[in-house]
């Protein structure tokens, strides 16, 4: 198995540690990259590709841990797009 195989499977697992550097790692495999947003974007954070489609969140914290919500929306934002 993949590494790539299994951080999805550890996301559909939907665990309670899941941590903004696993969801970078996790986006890059599917070619998505974290777009600075600027100084308005205050603590929100934003995932684009090459066709320009996003993904957007609030960046976890204090500590970072995604919210189970967060990885819900980020499960669901996947298979919309036909990526798991």
């Amino acid at each position: 198995m993949s590494k790539k195989e299994k951080l999805v499977e550890r996301l559909l697992s939907k665990p309670k540690d899941f941590t903004c550097e696993e969801l970078v790692t996790l986006l890059g495999y599917f070619e998505y990259k974290q777009v600075n947003l600027g100084k308005t974007s205050g603590s929100r954070i934003a995932f684009s590709n090459s066709d320009k489609d996003y993904i957007r969140l609030h960046k976890p914290h204090p500590t970072n841990i995604l919210k189970p919500y967060q990885v819900e929306d980020v499960i669901t934002a996947l298979k919309e797009r036909g990526l798991l």
